[in-house]
């Protein structure tokens, strides 16, 4: 009997791993204005907020990340298609430059492609 009730538990964790990072509420997207192309990216409970990012193409623009999440799949945020990557600090403002870009989608994600989010360049 202890033995179906440890399955049926640890069924239930990989479940709601899968929920949480792959099913769950996405947030909803920010714009920065033309004048203002820093937006500030908060890295907390597993996601990044705003996940969704719209920003002009052919411009280039700063982003800044404040990482409040201590575990180590946040420590990075890759941009794979920009060929930019930064290791987040802790409690900190990192600023990540993002560079001149064709108008598209631009996923990023961090090492383990569990934090995930979409630059848009319009």
């Amino acid at each position: 009997m202890a033995e179906v009730l440890v399955n049926i538990v640890g069924v239930l964790m990989i479940l709601a791993v899968i929920w949480w990072f792959w099913l769950g509420p996405k947030r909803s997207a920010s714009k920065a204005t033309p004048s203002t192309d820093n937006l500030q990216i908060l890295v907390k409970d597993g996601v990044y907020e705003p996940d969704l990012i719209r920003l002009p193409a052919g411009r280039t623009a700063t982003l800044h990340f404040h990482r409040e999440d201590p575990s180590p799949c946040s420590e990075w945020v890759l941009f794979p298609d920009l060929e930019v990557s930064a290791q987040l600090a802790l409690n900190q403002d990192t600023l990540v430059e993002i560079p001149k870009a064709e108008p598209g989608e631009y996923p990023f994600n961090c090492q383990m492609q569990m934090y995930r989010g979409t630059l848009i360049l319009e």
